[in-house]
């Protein structure tokens, strides 16, 4: 490694295990050292809201627990037996071997093996996810690329695009620790206006037979910064499927309807429904909002004015969206930490230079927590400060006499669900969690 990071957030790409436990009945293989996969679960799923291990998840998942002797002789056997064992013995619709530090530094010929198991039917992939690959926002897109490229082939899969079937490719599992809730509003919001959609992870989402679907998709949808963009690009090459990149996951009125109506004009939807179910939906977030009103003009609370957000770039991007455009905030500073890739760094600035006309925040690329902790100390307010990070940044919060909310990873003083940020409804939750974590700063 070239750099010691202080409070990482992220993990490695092994953590790509939780993006197979996500899809219903899929099975992670692991092809690595012992207490790698035990590490990441505790780390992702317990630090994440306490979201559990799933299906075949936490202590459940089949690892070679690779020892010195494989590193001196291979463990190309060891890997053949486990994934003979664990077809045998986990009930599971499809099964993902994913490879760790020790075996791809040794070469272990994966692809080989995983070869001989597809070509008698198995429904199996890998991808090779050693750690010193990328975080595990890389490991996500390296399990979806393995999914099409290995799995997905056009000339076993007959392609019959379903008119209104859309894959969606947003939130991250464990990353976005409101990612289930999110997904499941999402489909909703679709669903709304005509749309059907395929969502690769969650409860009730299909397993394999969503993976199936994914060639019979009319488009994608792309809701992030730069997460599912390449994806999307693989399907469009692969496929012929056309995309809707929408780079800011919607959160409260202003953005959630922009969102719909970005996707219905892209669809060819009828204006008519679409402004119906718009007016229906905001005309309930904004009888909410409005009863808000009362409690945000109070000044003995010392309600926040500025904000700060520590978290990756579609939650960074999406709260501060939010915030700006439904409560009034101003953005202070903003720090993005997962590893994104250098070609979509400038233009995520771009995102940032556009929150709001006239508004735009500077933002700092930055996986460690103690430069961000510095940079945050030399900000001072004449309010007290929100920030958005994760309980790492407890701390940093309090030295700036700010209030902190936990809102991505690791988050260990919340338990998260199925909690959802996403759409009109997320906007709602969103706004409540913050207030009600003033509030208990004068209680």
């Amino acid at each position: 490694m070239s750099e010691l990071l202080q409070e990482p957030r992220h993990f490695c790409a092994l953590g790509a295990q939780q993006t197979v436990i996500a899809i219903e009945r899929a099975i992670p293989i692991l092809h690595a050292g012992p207490g790698c996969s035990s590490k990441l679960s505790a780390g992702m799923a317990g630090c994440g809201g306490y979201q559990g291990t799933g299906y075949a998840g936490g202590d459940a998942i089949p690892c070679s627990n690779m020892t010195e002797r494989d590193v001196v002789f291979g463990g190309e056997k060891r890997l053949r037996n486990l994934i003979e064992s664990t077809l045998k013995i986990i009930d599971g619709d499809f099964f993902v071997v994913l490879t760790g530090c020790t075996s791809d530094i040794i070469g272990d010929d994966v692809g080989s093996i995983v070869s001989d198991f597809q070509k008698q039917g198995v429904p199996i992939v890998y991808a090779e996810t050693g750690g010193f690959k990328g975080d595990a926002y890389k490991g996500h897109e390296l399990v979806l690329e393995a999914i099409i490229n290995q799995y997905l082939n056009p000339k076993v899969n007959s392609v019959k695009k379903v008119p209104k079937l859309v894959n969606i490719f947003s939130s991250v599992p464990i990353h976005d620790p409101f990612w289930e809730g999110d997904l499941k509003e999402i489909k909703r919001l679709l669903k709304s206006i005509g749309l059907n959609a395929n969502i690769l992870f969650g409860y009730n989402s299909g397993g394999i037979n969503a993976i199936n679907a994914i060639p019979d998709a009319e488009f994608n949808i792309v809701i992030s910064p730069w997460v599912g963009v390449s994806t999307a690009e693989l399907l469009k090459k692969k496929f012929n499927t056309p995309y809707l990149h929408y780079p800011v996951l919607p959160i409260g009125g202003v953005e959630t309807s922009k969102f719909i109506r970005k996707v219905a004009a892209f669809a060819n939807i009828d204006k008519k429904l679409v402004d119906e179910v718009i007016k229906r939906e905001e005309n309930e977030y904004y009888h909410y909002l409005t009863r808000l009103a009362d409690f945000l003009i109070e000044s003995r609370y010392d309600l926040p004015k500025r904000f700060f957000n520590i978290n990756d770039s579609a939650y960074t991007l999406a709260i501060s969206k939010f915030l700006v455009n439904d409560l009034g905030l101003l953005p202070g500073h903003q720090f993005i930490t997962e590893g994104v890739p250098e070609r979509f760094k400038n233009i995520i600035k771009t995102y940032f230079k556009d929150i709001a006309p006239g508004i735009s925040s500077d933002i700092t690329f930055c996986k460690d927590g103690g430069i961000i902790n510095q940079k945050i100390n030399k900000f001072n307010e004449y309010t007290t400060p929100l920030v958005l990070g994760s309980s790492w940044d407890a701390d940093a919060a309090s030295q700036i006499d700010g209030i902190n909310l936990s809102v991505g990873l690791p988050i260990t003083d919340r338990v998260i669900l199925h909690h959802n940020y996403a759409g009109y409804s997320g906007g709602l939750n969103l706004i409540e969690d913050i207030y009600s974590k003033i509030l208990s700063r004068h209680s």
